[in-house]
């Protein structure tokens, strides 16, 4: 099992990043935040798991070991694939996910791409006692203290968040409306990166069902 890799990134785009350790390059999946928290060319740290298909062995590399920990328990339950798990965690941060099914909030597990009303209810159930309580006032989707005051995104980070949304199973025209319709509600005083950007215009689509 390969739990975590240290090396330098190769390469990366808006769902997968190349780590190469000692030689070798390691290709991980993972959420738009994790990567776009690995800069190109310099040393980086994830915490990884291998999960292994009858036709795939695929590496997905976390920034936290409680997102790891997330990963592994949304595929307890029954219809949720590392896919669909890995898409869930783009919308939602363990934290955001701990506190949804503690209050059986399916409504919020079905802003995931891929998760409708009986997929979203079965594991508000199934969870229950498999995530641990999040302390009262915290859903994992506050903006971060001393946000830095920066402009809108500029055109290649709206591409990317399109791209990632394209790699989810939306439409190229669905995926750019979706972000441009995100950015004209954009808070002038948040900083607008491709994971935050990602996650708000995937809140964005889920409240479109």
């Amino acid at each position: 099992m390969i739990s975590s890799l240290r090396g330098t990134v190769i390469d990366k785009g808006p769902d997968y990043v190349d780590i190469e350790c000692a030689g070798v390059g390691y290709h991980c999946l993972g959420t738009a935040e994790t990567i776009a928290g690995l800069p190109r060319g310099e040393e980086a740290f994830v915490y990884t798991t291998l999960v292994v298909r009858e036709d795939s062995h695929t590496l997905y590399a976390f920034a936290r070991p409680e997102e790891r920990s997330t990963f592994a328990v949304l595929q307890t339950v029954s219809g949720v694939g590392a896919r669909v798990a890995l898409a869930i965690m783009s919308v939602l941060t363990p934290e955001a996910l701990y506190a949804a099914v503690s209050s059986g909030d399916s409504k919020a597990l079905q802003k995931a791409p891929g998760v409708g009303k009986r997929l979203a209810e079965r594991m508000a159930v199934d969870l229950k006692g498999k995530v641990p309580e999040v302390p009262t006032g915290s859903t994992g989707n506050e903006p971060e203290a001393g946000a830095a005051q920066l402009q809108l995104p500029n055109t290649d980070v709206q591409d990317q968040v399109a791209e990632a949304l394209m790699g989810l199973g939306f439409p190229e025209t669905k995926a750019t409306r979706a972000v441009q319709a995100v950015l004209q509600q954009w808070p002038e005083n948040r900083a607008a990166e491709s994971s935050s950007l990602l996650r708000a215009t995937l809140n964005y689509l889920g409240g479109q069902r």
